[in-house]
């Protein structure tokens, strides 16, 4: 394989040259990144100086640098932009591999998280919906919880039917049921365990997902990737979901961003800290929880995930948790709650713990979306896909 190397000028050059030889690979450049303890002046590493990653034709980046030219956030940006190029990043000890995209047989869009909690499907059942206006679109769906072989849904399930899913045993909060509820188009349920840094997965049945999605013949596939997961589809555009509780410059986050084209903002991202890595436009949304159904001035309890302000309720709030993830202390707050209507987002424990204590309590199950409202986002998403089609 072809080599670029990373080297830095805390180490001789005679030390560097002798192992740049030991290699198993053929060198055919190397990248000063930055030192000068131990240069000299007019250096000779045995191969050529290279100024960018992409500047020569290498199969494979190795890391010869060390602590303290790049410390661990430093080497992990580095990873991320040989990533990005499609190339492995290997040290000493260490060695990332660029996630497997497979091409699909028809245009796509990808929507990813920087990681859980982000609003990103929020984001792709908004995009979904945006689109589907003036093209057939699907969308494949994948998460912890999603069926052993990939579903269609083709309308929003009812309450009664997760309810019938919970008590099967079977996750009736997944991500696609949720957007099945909202976007109003056909949405396909994977599966997927584990995640890499970069976002691979261990194990997942999207591509069998992907598969299915063409017996649909749809003008378009949206691809909904699973908290810090990408689905392994070399979409034709991606966009990246984040907020404040994410550091895009800790871990293999600085990738998620260089194979983006649009940034999505739910909250705090550190626009400048995109603007470092890509030039690639950030758009700020503000999701708002939407119950399905009016609630007519009912005492009413809202069951979410995170902080979701509920004063633009037409009801009586008389209780909110934030507990929907938190099994132990969801149950004890529905014991001591006496609501007409329990909203629920549709997530975690809504379905198998609140959806079961409202039916047992005699109150409404009302599911709610987390809406989003942004002419900038639409019109963002409208000239991505446009550029995509035209390339």
């Amino acid at each position: 394989m072809r080599a670029l190397v990373l080297v830095d000028g805390e180490h001789y050059a005679p030390v560097v040259r002798d192992a740049l030889a030991a290699l198993p690979y053929e060198v055919v450049g190397a990248l000063l990144v930055g030192g000068t303890e131990k240069l000299r002046g007019g250096d000779d590493y045995g191969v050529p100086l290279v100024d960018a990653l992409d500047a020569v034709d290498a199969e494979i980046v190795v890391d010869l640098s060390d602590e303290p030219v790049l410390p661990p956030r430093e080497r992990m940006l580095w990873a991320s932009r040989a990533l990005a190029l499609g190339l492995p990043y290997a040290g000493a000890d260490f060695r990332f591999d660029p996630p497997p995209l497979h091409p699909v047989p028809y245009p796509s869009l990808a929507v990813v998280g920087a990681g859980k909690r982000v609003g990103k499907t929020a984001v792709a059942t908004h995009v979904a919906r945006l689109l589907a206006r003036d093209r057939r679109v699907a969308v494949v769906s994948m998460g912890r919880g999603g069926p052993p072989e990939p579903e269609v849904r083709e309308s929003a399930p009812t309450v009664e039917e997760l309810v019938a899913l919970a008590r099967e045993g079977r996750h009736a909060a997944s991500d696609y049921l949720e957007t099945a509820a909202f976007a109003g188009v056909p949405t396909i349920g994977c599966r997927r365990a584990g995640g890499g840094l970069a976002g691979s997965t261990v194990d997942s049945n999207v591509l069998e997902g992907a598969a299915l999605a063409a017996t649909l013949e749809p003008d378009l596939v949206v691809f909904d990737g699973s908290g810090a997961a990408l689905p392994p589809i070399a979409a034709d555009a991606r966009i990246l979901v984040t907020n404040r509780t994410h550091d895009l410059r800790d871990g293999l986050n600085a990738y998620r961003v260089l194979v983006s084209d649009l940034v999505v903002d739910t909250g705090g991202t550190d626009r400048a800290a995109v603007r470092a890595l890509k030039n690639v436009p950030v758009v700020r949304v503000d999701p708002t929880l939407r119950p399905a159904t009016p609630l007519g001035g009912r005492r009413t309890a809202v069951f979410t995930t995170g902080p979701a302000p509920t004063a633009h309720l037409d009801a009586e709030v008389v209780h909110v948790s934030r507990n929907l993830a938190n099994r132990a202390a969801l149950r004890a707050e529905l014991a001591r709650i006496d609501a007409e209507v329990y909203v629920v987002e549709l997530k975690a424990a809504a379905i198998d713990v609140v959806a079961e204590a409202a039916l047992e309590h005699g109150a409404e199950l009302v599911l709610a979306a987390n809406e989003i409202v942004s002419e900038e986002l639409d019109a963002r998403v409208a000239a991505l896909v446009r550029e995509e089609a035209r390339a």
